[in-house]
């Protein structure tokens, strides 16, 4: 098990999540975070003064996988987020020792699965 995690510019969040649940990957956490990399700092006049931006808006992109969609969840995010100019963004790959679904307990690629709509229900109010 891996865990995933794309560092991509706000404006392409669209397409990788399109991209990812196309693939069937649907389980993931999204941050808003300020970065800064290989961009230049943004100068800009703020009431007659220079107003230096240092840090970028990106979103940061969490995915919990089975090793055999690592690949698949890498290229999916390369040919959603790229554009070929700096600030596109990172993407990391750690491992994962243990999952734990909360809801029924199940461990690793089990928890890691997503749940059938079949299996999703509202509970009933027993009143």
């Amino acid at each position: 098990m891996k865990m995933v995690t794309a560092i991509i510019r706000p404006e392409r969040l669209q397409d990788v999540k399109t991209g990812l649940f196309r693939e069937g990957i649907t389980g993931m956490s999204l941050s808003t975070v300020l970065g800064h990399g290989g961009e230049q700092d943004t100068i800009e006049q703020y009431r007659g003064s220079a107003v230096v931006f240092e840090f970028v808006e990106k979103v940061k992109i969490e995915i919990a996988v089975p090793n055999h969609l690592v690949d698949k969840t890498i290229d999916t995010i390369l040919n959603a987020a790229q554009t070929g100019t700096v600030g596109d963004g990172k993407i990391f790959v750690q491992s994962i020792e243990r999952v734990v679904r909360i809801r029924t307990g199940e461990e690793d690629n089990l928890a890691l699965l997503p749940v059938p709509l079949t299996v999703q229900t509202l509970p009933v109010d027993k009143a």
